[in-house]
């Protein structure tokens, strides 16, 4: 395997997600992308994500701030997120749009040769009403998946 694409969201769960598909391109001696799509604005200015990894840029700013400065911030979300994990050879994406899409896009244009996401194994009609990020790129990859738990007991 010669690169891993980890996905990442700004929920709560983001550092398991990251250090797990470190962990996994340091034992396939594996480069990684770090990816991360912007979206609805009201999910970045919510209190509820943030700090992590040592981010903490969306907690102190208007919706309107946020959303003209959104990529900058998540680029630096993604520059933390590096540092943290300690490895400079890590290269950081910010796309936007339907992150199922671009996830499997980015995928295909780094050439990775696994995807690993996080999901919040959502059930019932939350799953349904919300739907699944994970299970939406589940569906459509051509890409092995590496799926990371994250939902609390």
């Amino acid at each position: 395997m010669d690169k891993i694409l980890i996905a990442l969201d700004f929920g709560p769960s983001a550092e398991i997600v990251a250090t797990s598909g470190k962990e996994l391109a340091n034992a396939m001696n594996a480069k990684i992308v770090l990816l991360h799509i912007v979206s609805d604005i009201a999910y970045y200015s919510s209190p509820e994500y943030g700090p992590i990894m040592g981010f903490t840029g969306f907690n102190n700013v208007s919706a309107i701030e946020a959303a003209e400065h959104l990529k900058d911030l998540a680029k630096d979300y993604l520059d933390r997120s590096k540092k943290f994990l300690d490895d400079d050879t890590i290269e950081t994406v910010v796309e936007e749009g339907n992150a199922a899409d671009v996830i499997l896009q980015v995928a295909k244009e780094s050439k990775a040769s696994i995807i690993v996401m996080g999901t919040h194994s959502r059930r019932g009609l939350e799953k349904i009403l919300i739907g699944s990020v994970a299970g939406s790129v589940l569906n459509k990859s051509t890409t092995p998946l590496f799926i990371v738990p994250t939902k609390k007991e």
